[in-house]
């Protein structure tokens, strides 16, 4: 490269000076002068930063978090890193899941949304027939398959997104009347909540309302109706958790959780004395007590708890930094392709945006005392093989929007 420059640098110094020979002084000079390109870059990679940063530190802090339970359980043959290769295993397929949604064009996933919510749909009915579905600790959420058990509540998070941006999008001229442009969607996810709670899984419901009824609101909905959506939701919300004792003793256990620290209050105080313990940059990787048998599910809904004890509140802060980037740039990308007037892709966008951003301040609240226990995972981060391929899957559709976002603005046209 060096001898290249050279040469031409002679050639526009000297060879100049015969007429008809070489390159002028303005050619060499820019053969010498670093080519610019001004081509876009083909990823967001404030996206994919964010999503590495989580998955990896995921990956330590569930080894971290697990390899206490995993070396006293009898299932796990006592192997230490049970829960580790399990998790890298998860990772691994999350990945090649991720590699094969993002080769897919988003006007196919658009097509086809309303029959991957009928799918989703399916799988929830699928979860409560018996001997199909397999409950764990009183909740009937996994198909087991094989060597792995699949949870249709977090793949139905990626299909409510792709349908709601798409109902969304087909109604927008509509979104003021009631019984065209919310009833229909209304209808939708409440049949999908009666599901939800049959198995029973709150959280998952509280997460798909939230993206469903996200969507329609930055898709233009009335305000009148969004005023009345809330006062509904409000209202269900109230009945489940007063006519369900086991939700009313989460309610009072998060209110008050050292009234009975050995009883509903148990996970939670364990979870801020884990919190306390960790102060500024905690008591070092590796050393937290409240994993060892004291926190239940520490490798999963809890795992907030033990990067705060172990990494104090720095670690903490990584891990709000990371997932406020991703939803920040969610956001962005969904704001660009709503400038391109591609509104679809505009409204998933924001759709994954919303669903990250709730249900990390949902788990985090949780986490801090804030929330009453909800049993929401931290994405890309807890233990868990449907979570992390469904949050890898999400991640690679707002890459495949960003993609095609940015060709649009090479070419002018979108890809095929």
């Amino acid at each position: 490269m060096t001898l290249n420059m050279v040469r031409n640098f002679w050639e526009g110094l000297f060879v100049r000076a015969r007429p008809g020979h070489g390159l002028d002084t303005r050619r060499a000079a820019e053969r010498l002068m670093p080519v610019r390109n001004d081509t876009p870059c083909e990823l967001d990679p404030w996206v994919l930063i964010a999503t590495i940063g989580l998955l990896l530190y995921g990956l330590v802090m569930v080894y971290s978090a697990s390899i206490a339970t995993a070396e006293a359980s009898r299932a796990t043959g006592h192997v230490p890193h049970y829960y580790l290769a399990r998790h890298a295993i998860f990772m691994l397929c999350g990945v090649a899941f991720a590699l094969a949604a993002f080769r897919v064009p988003m006007a196919t996933w658009r097509e086809n949304s309303g029959r991957l919510f009928l799918l989703g749909m399916f799988l929830l009915v699928l979860v409560l027939v018996p001997g199909i579905g397999r409950a764990v600790n009183g909740s009937q959420r996994w198909i087991p398959l094989f060597v792995v058990n699949i949870q249709p509540s977090e793949l139905m998070k990626i299909f409510t997104a792709l349908y709601a941006a798409d109902f969304t999008t087909r109604k927008m001229a509509e979104m003021s009347s009631l019984r065209r442009g919310f009833f229909p969607m209304l209808g939708a996810v409440m049949l999908v909540c009666a599901l939800l709670l049959l198995e029973p899984d709150f959280g998952a419901m509280v997460v798909i309302v939230c993206i469903a009824f996200g969507v329609l609101f930055l898709g233009g909905i009335n305000m009148r109706i969004i005023a009345l959506m809330m006062v509904l939701v409000g209202a269900l919300f109230f009945m489940l958790i007063w006519l369900s004792p086991y939700r009313r003793e989460r309610l009072f256990g998060f209110m008050n959780p050292w009234e009975d620290p050995y009883g509903r209050g148990y996970q939670l105080s364990h979870a801020l004395i884990a919190f306390g313990r960790g102060e500024w940059f905690g008591v070092g990787l590796g050393g937290s007590i409240e994993k060892q048998f004291y926190l239940p599910e520490a490798h999963t809904d809890f795992i907030l708890s033990v990067i705060a004890e172990e990494l104090g509140f720095a670690g903490v802060l990584v891990v709000i930094a990371l997932f406020a980037i991703l939803v920040y740039r969610a956001f962005a990308i969904g704001r660009m392709a709503a400038k391109k007037e591609n509104h679809y892709a505009a409204l998933v966008a924001m759709g994954i945006g919303l669903w990250f951003g709730m249900q990390s301040f949902f788990n985090m609240g949780v986490n801090m005392g804030r929330l009453p226990t909800k049993g929401l995972t931290l994405p890309l981060m807890c233990y868990g093989g449907s979570a992390i391929v469904a949050n890898c899957i999400a991640l690679a559709i707002l890459l495949r929007i960003d993609w095609e976002l940015r060709e649009v603005q090479r070419n002018g046209r979108p890809p095929t």
